[in-house]
């Protein structure tokens, strides 16, 4: 009962505003729209939209593709990075107040007008001038693990690491948020029963905090999915398809083979996450 209360306003603005134009795109989608002088004429031509979208469209696979390829990439990195910062950023030390606000700070720096801003600025500069900087030094790097017998997959995947740190950065601050929070939460009781048995640090880590933060890491998976998805290449191409070629039919197609693409993404990871998340009682 508590939970249905919980969500009930999200519930009835979902109702009231957005259920409706959800069911107006996916009539746009299987339809061809015309303005004219009456008004906009709506025919319904079957699932000739989603057939252009995924054969007859050059760009639209492509940013799929991306799309998912950037998700698949970006969201481990975002998670590891952000738990290992939140136990960081948990320990006692001088400036901890200030330490957490900087983290948080990009979570203000991505609202609408800043990220506009920033996107021409000369923050813009700087992350072109960095990588193009920081190509021998990750050069480096990848010539030193190979050499240690690291696999070549995974040197590629550090160094792309590397190479996308501030986007990494930008899009961490809610979900160490929610793993700070998470680990505040944890009894301290359980640390220090662990040192009397003469755990360390590392083990204390990975016997309690990581399976306490363990619902924790599922939110925030889903959460970075859903938030990478929600600004890229894709969301780009549908807008310009609807409101600058002024194609509804073909946007709205576009819009709900993403929209399919990201409810098959999430259901993969909820299953595979589900079987692996530890509930205290």
């Amino acid at each position: 009962m508590w939970g249905m209360i919980y969500v009930l306003p999200w519930l009835v603005g979902f109702v009231l505003f957005f259920f409706v134009p959800l069911l107006a795109s996916l009539r746009y989608s299987l339809s061809t729209i015309q303005a004219n002088a009456e008004g906009i004429a709506i025919q319904f031509t079957g699932v000739t939209n989603y057939i252009q979208a995924l054969t007859v469209n050059t760009s639209f696979n492509r940013a799929l593709i991306e799309s998912v390829t950037d998700v698949l990439v970006n969201v481990p990195l975002i998670v590891i990075f952000s738990l290992f910062l939140a136990v960081i950023l948990n320990q006692k030390f001088r400036g901890r107040a200030v330490a957490r606000s900087i983290f948080f700070l990009p979570v203000i720096l991505a609202s609408g007008v800043i990220m506009t801003l920033e996107s021409t600025s000369l923050i813009d500069a700087v992350n072109q001038s960095s990588t193009g900087g920081s190509s021998l030094g990750t050069f480096e790097l990848e010539n030193l693990m190979l050499d240690a017998g690291v696999s070549e997959w995974v040197v590629t995947y550090l160094s792309s690491a590397v190479d996308r740190i501030y986007q990494i950065v930008s899009q961490s601050g809610v979900q160490i948020l929610i793993f700070l929070a998470g680990i505040q939460t944890i009894s301290p009781q359980l640390y220090e029963a662990s040192k009397m048995e003469g755990a360390t640090g590392y083990e204390a880590f990975w016997k309690i905090t990581f399976p306490m933060v363990s619902p924790l890491i599922f939110v925030n998976a889903i959460y970075t999915i859903i938030d990478s998805f929600a600004n890229n290449a894709m969301t780009k191409l549908i807008r310009d398809t609807g409101f600058v070629k002024f194609d509804f039919g073909l946007s709205s197609a576009m819009a709900w083979v993403y929209f399919l693409a990201i409810a098959i993404i999430l259901v993969i990871v909820s299953i595979i996450f589900s079987k692996r998340v530890f509930y205290q009682d």
